[in-house]
């Protein structure tokens, strides 16, 4: 059997069996070629015809009426040499090209899709459920990809070409893209979209995906509400951002929070909120903003917390130094694989900063400073995973000293691959669970113990 591949409504290659027979493959690429030079041609004779000085003045619904008619019009004196051919699905991918993204539009309109990776015009994958699957969808040429990107980043006053072939952009929904062209991609130009989610998450989601125990849940909770400082680490779509966005619903209401970001993702439920995003460099290579910049000002501002999206660099001393003097309840997250791995990124970081400080005097800092590491972890079946709670507890020798309060043990994998594992306690009493007493914070006074770690939902989590 062969397989005769058209264009469907999504910008996708619909697959319909033909009986066998030679020439197949050369058939079904002519016939590709040709759904693609009819939806070319349309799409040229449609803004011949559009008066572009109008398109400010009506609204974007009529303008599609509009543009739907006209195109309309064009395919009536039409005859299509391709089999199959569907009227509905050309206009609509026409539409795409027109007002959107072109074949990534479905894609972007798809709630299941959490990221878009194009690599070429001619592969398209997307992550659904924390794992990766390769679409139809595809691109007529290089040309036609390049439209698309271009498209994109001068919505936000940016170029992309030979002389500036990698661009950061954010589209009007506030998803993330990273796109890079030739000579720097090789093989042609490549787009990563990271898609914002409108819906936050919540504690309640977390639990029922069993991404944490209520016990775990009821503990965080406590370590927000007693001002505790917190850092969050993990590897890349770890779902870190989610859970930072969950714990800051923790936050009272009276208090005033900044939020720092590279690109604003945080979606924060209180009332006094000031939003903070930086600002990459013009066409001419300046007015660049740098988080170290916005953390600065962020310290006059008069925030009772400060919340960095994520520590990249030279930010993390500032960050760590308003921890120290008195912005508590601060909470941030940076890429690690493990707890010990982030404290010593957070070195790194601190270096970056050209502080001259000695080894001891940085571990001091981040041991006074941080107070809870919470570990977020993508397991190979695609689930996340709160993997470990650990408490700072200071400094034993020239090393920070941390325990584990929670850890989530992985034991295996079932047939169908999906991770087996069990969340336990490690006994461990924290030492910060005085301080949540003090706040007027009171925890069931077996809640560490290794046998309560999955036990029902603890009173007033939902609070």
């Amino acid at each position: 059997m062969g397989l005769l591949k058209r264009i469907n409504r999504n910008g996708e290659a619909t697959e319909k069996l033909l009986a066998n027979s030679p020439g197949t493959n050369a058939r079904t690429l002519q016939m590709l070629d040709s759904y693609q030079d009819l939806k070319e041609k349309v799409h040229r004779r449609l803004l011949d015809r559009l008066d572009l000085t109008k398109l400010d003045t009506i609204s974007r619904e009529e303008l599609r009426l509009q543009v739907r008619e006209v195109v309309e019009g064009i395919l009536a004196g039409e005859v299509s040499p391709i089999a199959g051919f569907n009227r509905e699905r050309l206009i609509e991918e026409i539409l795409n090209e027109t007002f959107g993204l072109g074949p990534l539009e479905t894609l972007l309109n798809d709630p299941t899709v959490s990221d878009i990776l194009v690599n070429t015009h001619k592969q398209v994958y997307v992550e659904r459920f924390g794992k990766l699957e390769l679409t139809k969808t595809v691109f007529k040429d290089d040309a036609h990809l390049l439209h698309v990107i271009d498209r994109i980043v001068s919505g936000v006053g940016r170029r992309i070409d030979e002389s500036s072939p990698m661009v950061d952009a954010r589209l009007p929904d506030g998803s993330r893209v990273n796109a890079i062209i030739p000579p720097l991609a090789i093989d042609g130009p490549s787009v990563s979209i990271r898609k914002f989610s409108v819906k936050a998450i919540t504690m309640d989601e977390l639990l029922r995906y069993e991404s944490l125990t209520p016990a775990m849940a009821e503990v965080l909770k406590g370590v927000v509400r007693a001002r505790l400082n917190v850092l969050i680490s993990g590897g890349t779509g770890s779902g870190k951002t989610s859970l930072l966005n969950v714990l800051s619903g923790f936050i009272p209401l009276t208090e005033r929070v900044i939020t720092v970001e590279d690109a604003a993702e945080l979606q924060l439920q209180q009332p006094h909120v000031v939003r903070l995003e930086t600002r990459q460099s013009n066409v001419e290579g300046n007015g660049a903003v740098a988080q170290r910049d916005l953390v600065k000002n962020a310290l006059r501002m008069r925030p009772d917390r400060i919340i960095i999206g994520e520590v990249r660099g030279a930010e993390a001393l500032d960050m760590l130094q308003a921890m120290n003097t008195g912005h508590d309840g601060s909470m941030t997250t940076l890429h690690a694989n493990t707890p010990r791995d982030a404290l010593r990124r957070l070195e790194t970081m601190i270096l970056m900063a050209g502080a001259n400080l000695p080894d001891r005097a940085m571990r001091d800092q981040i041991g006074a400073a941080i107070n809870v590491l919470v570990q977020a972890t993508r397991l190979s079946d695609g689930s996340r995973k709160v993997t470990r709670i650990s408490e700072i507890t200071g400094m034993e020798g020239e090393v920070v000293s941390m325990q584990d309060i929670f850890i989530y043990d992985k034991i295996g994998l079932t047939e169908s691959g999906k991770v087996r594992g069990a969340f336990r306690a490690t006994g461990i009493r924290p030492k910060f669970a005085d301080t949540l007493q003090a706040c007027g914070i009171v925890l069931p006074a077996d809640l560490f113990g290794s046998d309560f770690a999955s036990k029902a939902k603890p009173p007033g989590l939902e609070s």
